[in-house]
């Protein structure tokens, strides 16, 4: 009796039509490299049907295949409409810093900047108890 299997590329694309999968795989994708993040977006707009994803985010078919590719360098406002139309959106997270994480908490300077600087001049002076992180 023959194994029923399954095609892996018809499986990941039957999971990426859901945002939740997308956005873990777009999450998991980013962290590894840039390069791969754009081959998983494409993934995931493949999954949406590409010209239905290109028609929603203004650009042509074709475009959205280059712009998705290993070489592809797509603007910020292009991104934001591809990923837009697939139903996720960009959002920005700190980068935690190892003292800071010993304390549990963030200083609010420090925010935002990639070497934990005083982001627009002299740090602010924070009152009351220390800032909590929000779990996932």
């Amino acid at each position: 009796m023959p194994k029923r299997t399954s095609d892996f590329r018809s499986g990941l694309l039957m999971d990426l039509a859901d945002p939740e999968e997308a956005c873990s795989y777009l999450n998991a994708a980013l962290e590894d490299s840039e390069k791969l993040a754009l081959v998983a977006l494409r993934d995931v707009a493949e999954a949406r049907q590409m010209a239905k994803v290109a028609k929603d985010a203004g650009v042509s078919r074709e475009a959205l295949y280059r712009m998705l590719s290993e070489s592809g360098n797509p603007t910020f406002s292009n991104l934001s409409a591809i990923l837009g139309s697939v139903g996720l959106k960009i959002t920005v997270s700190t980068i935690g810093h190892r003292a800071d994480e010993e304390r549990g908490r963030v200083s609010e300077s420090t925010v935002g900047h990639p070497r934990g600087r005083s982001v627009g001049g002299a740090a602010k002076k924070r009152r009351g108890p220390p800032l909590r992180r929000r779990e996932q």
